[in-house]
């Protein structure tokens, strides 16, 4: 059976949890077959608590806008619920579960951390991984990837979940994970009894030439997509 991946993100009174700052906006976004479902969890909050201005200016949420909202504790049940037994993936990760685990642990010491029912995945992590030393944020993956047709005047929770699950797609090559069944599978997940199988006697390998003006052609589109992309092609490399 193959994985529940939600994408989740949230906005919140300011950077400290430590603070005393909480969670003002949880978006989750389910992905079905690697494709975003209409299947989603999104909830403001009242935090019982002013929002820094300068949080306000990023998410552009005010303090007028949350006084009708419920408190966590009036969701947190519905929100567990959603989430359950899935694979989180979140960008900067220990942000978003260090709040929410804060949210959770205030409203009752017998609710779950996220650690206890989900995997977490930091997309992040993948990106630094994918692309060392260059910026890694949201936006920048985004403009990366050319991820287009939202309106990016405010970051919000359910459309940075919506943008995340495009850039995570396009990070993890535009298909889900191979999982590879342990039975006659070596340790690098090829299956032995197709490779001990597999022969080249008989066969006869062509061995291919380049010329100057082959060469010449392979280098230009290399710096295209260098330009375009804004990295470091891996052939360049070689």
């Amino acid at each position: 059976m193959s994985k529940k991946y939600i994408i989740l993100d949230t906005e919140t009174t300011g950077l400290e949890v430590n603070q005393g700052h909480k969670v003002i906006e949880i978006g989750a976004v389910l992905l079905n077959d690697r494709k975003k479902s209409n299947d989603h969890f999104h909830t403001y909050l009242n935090p019982e608590r002013l929002i820094d201005e300068e949080a306000s200016k990023v998410h552009g949420i005010t303090n007028a806008d949350l006084d009708d909202k419920p408190v966590f504790a009036d969701i947190a049940e519905e929100f567990l619920e959603f989430i359950e037994g899935s694979t989180l993936v979140i960008h900067n990760a220990p942000f978003d579960v260090g709040f929410l685990n804060n949210e959770l642990r205030l409203t009752s010491s017998k609710l779950p951390m996220l650690e206890d029912i989900c995997e977490i995945e930091d997309s992040l992590v993948i990106a630094r991984d994918k692309f060392p030393g260059q910026r890694n944020s949201l936006d920048a993956l985004a403009n990366r990837f050319e991820v287009t047709g939202y309106d990016r005047s405010f970051h919000g929770a359910l459309l940075d979940a919506n943008i995340l699950a495009d850039v995570y797609m396009m990070l993890t090559g535009g298909q889900s994970k191979f999982e590879f069944i342990e039975n006659n599978t070596g340790s690098n997940g090829i299956d032995k009894t197709i490779s001990d199988g597999f022969k080249l006697e008989g066969i006869s390998l062509v061995k291919l030439e380049t010329n100057q003006e082959d060469l010449q052609r392979h280098k230009s589109r290399l710096s295209e997509i260098s330009d375009k992309h804004s990295i470091e092609t891996i052939w360049s490399k070689h």
